[in-house]
């Protein structure tokens, strides 16, 4: 996969692998954890290279992480 591709993949997917999660653990901090313990071994099997992606990952996580709990306040309010 080219560079372009990869840093899609890392737009995205960190903070759909978040919303999945808080949906499935109804914890996002639990998610959280989830999503970054899959980043991890990802890296660890040599799939992320580059310091950009890295940076990309962490705003997806956050992006992901701010989403879950308004996601939580809209279900509060319900």
């Amino acid at each position: 996969m080219d560079v372009f591709g990869k840093m899609m993949l890392a737009l995205f997917l960190p903070a759909l692998l978040v919303l999945l999660f808080t949906r499935i653990t109804f914890n996002r901090y639990v998610a959280l954890i989830l999503a970054i313990a899959l980043i991890a071994a990802s890296v660890n099997a040599g799939y992320t290279s580059t310091p950009t992606l890295f940076v990309i990952d962490a705003f997806s996580l956050t992006v992901g992480f701010w989403l879950a709990s308004k996601m939580k306040k809209n279900r509060d309010t319900l």
